[in-house]
């Protein structure tokens, strides 16, 4: 099996032609071209090397693919997940499927509830997650990023924040047994 980054044009040559030193040469001469063009290709992928992605790469690639709310401002490992989702996104875009996914990158856990699930409006819906930085800080984030994805006809109700904590639960009872006797 012949390795494209390791081949050697000058090992490919019939023996009558390796003999030549004028071909010889330019075999040899050829052989630094293409292993410098083979080591380019290999950074061409993009995909592949996500995780070596630079702010100012991710940005450009931002700018080429066009992901749904894409901020330069946030952290990187987001912005990589944005725009490695970006063709899925914009193949699903107006679907529930689509705005519980970017909840999912941007806000952690997500989902969407439709309107008949907990009989609101046709074409409304609301979001149930479980981050409480939605209702401070990041609200018009959040609405901004669901607007980025969701159909242009479907109205957000509300975004519901649930919230589960550990509490300690007791249980106590007690048994009496005895007589009562009246004389």
């Amino acid at each position: 099996m012949i390795n494209i980054q390791t081949v050697s044009l000058f090992d490919l040559l019939p023996l009558p032609i390796r003999n030549d030193p004028a071909m010889a040469a330019a075999a040899v001469a050829l052989d630094i071209q293409l292993q410098e063009t083979s080591s380019m290709i290999a950074g061409l992928e993009l995909f592949g090397r996500s995780a070596e992605w630079t702010n100012a790469e991710a940005d450009e690639l931002a700018w080429q693919f066009k992901p749904p709310y894409y901020d330069p401002d946030l952290p990187l490992d987001q912005k990589r997940l944005l725009i490695k989702n970006a063709i899925p996104f914009h193949r699903h875009k107006g679907t529930a499927g689509a705005v519980e996914d970017l909840i999912a990158i941007l806000f952690g856990q997500g989902a969407v509830e439709e309107w008949w699930q907990y009989g609101g409006e046709p074409h409304h819906f609301r979001v149930v997650t479980n981050n409480a930085d939605v209702t401070s800080e990041r609200a018009q984030e959040f609405i901004a990023a669901v607007d980025a994805v969701k159909r242009l006809s479907a109205v957000l109700d509300s975004v519901t924040i649930s919230q589960a904590e550990q509490l300690p639960f007791y249980f106590g009872g007690f048994l009496h047994f005895g007589e009562h006797i009246t004389i």
